[in-house]
């Protein structure tokens, strides 16, 4: 994500130039048709970079192969959305509801979870920094809805003690 830089004339001289990446292009222009209610949308694939979505209803969307690189989800409703295949680099998702959330083989690194709500999601395979993984462990409860996986065992968290 770095930026190009140009020369191009100026008056007489030589100017350097800044571009915009490829990458960031994009995601300016699907930013632009944000709005927050985006519950049930079909955002597959789409790019949210640096992309201020705190509050937002993201509730029951279909953002399978969605890139969320530094983005702040904080406070934002995520509950049965479908984030299959998803990447969320150094991304904030505090305080957002992920209940019943499918996150199977999201690449989550750098991303902090602290105060959401993950009943019934699903996180088989996704890659996690251990540190947030371990804090989902302690509050990890219930089975995902839709791909009958419980949220404890996606996480790979250690099973609880029986009592003795």
């Amino acid at each position: 994500m770095g930026l190009v830089l140009c020369w191009v004339l100026g008056p007489g001289w030589l100017q350097p130039a800044w571009a915009i990446t490829a990458p960031e292009l994009r995601s300016q222009r699907s930013l632009q048709d944000l709005q927050p209610d985006m519950h049930g949308r079909n955002l597959q694939q789409q790019e949210f970079l640096k992309a201020s979505l705190a509050g937002f209803d993201l509730s029951d969307t279909d953002l399978r192969g969605a890139v969320f690189n530094s983005s702040d989800l904080r406070g934002a409703n995520l509950s049965g959305a479908n984030m299959e295949d998803a990447v969320a680099f150094a991304s904030r998702f505090e305080d957002a509801d992920l209940t019943g959330a499918v996150l199977r083989n999201a690449m989550l690194m750098q991303s902090h979870f602290k105060g959401s709500s993950i009943t019934n999601a699903d996180f088989s395979d996704a890659v996690l920094d251990l540190n947030e993984q371990k804090a989902l462990c302690l509050r990890a409860a219930g089975t995902n809805s839709t791909t009958g996986v419980d949220t404890r065992e996606s996480l790979g968290c250690p099973m609880p003690k029986a009592p003795a």
